[in-house]
């Protein structure tokens, strides 16, 4: 029977780009608890390069750590110039709008050959 390697799961490894690390971290507010949403900015910082974000947020890198710990209470600006160093910003939503589906797809009119072709 072969071993099998088993290891932790490192949500950094799939923070890949702007837009899921935008998705991960609206996922993340949608908790009560704001640890969460606290441990998934460290994930996002920690993806870009805690470095980089601190530089690019003006803060310190102790600082940052400091800022995102669990039971942190880091001020408004703090949060904001971190999003905004990880190329993402805040949109909110009215909690009636927020539940119905996105659907921004809109359908095309089909004419011509492809339409006739369809009856």
């Amino acid at each position: 029977m072969p071993k099998v390697k088993i290891r932790d799961f490192d949500p950094v490894e799939y923070l890949t780009n702007d837009v899921i690390i935008g998705e991960y971290l609206t996922a993340a507010l949608e908790d009560p608890n704001p640890d969460v949403f606290l441990d998934a900015l460290g994930d996002a910082a920690r993806a870009k390069g805690m470095a980089n974000v601190a530089a690019e947020a003006g803060l310190g890198r102790e600082s940052l750590y400091k800022a995102l710990s669990p039971g942190a209470k880091p001020r408004y600006d703090t949060i904001l110039k971190v999003l905004r160093s990880l190329g993402v910003k805040i949109t909110l939503l009215a909690a009636d709008q927020a539940a119905q589906p996105k659907s921004t797809a809109k359908r095309k009119r089909v004419t011509g050959r492809r339409a006739a072709a369809r009856s």
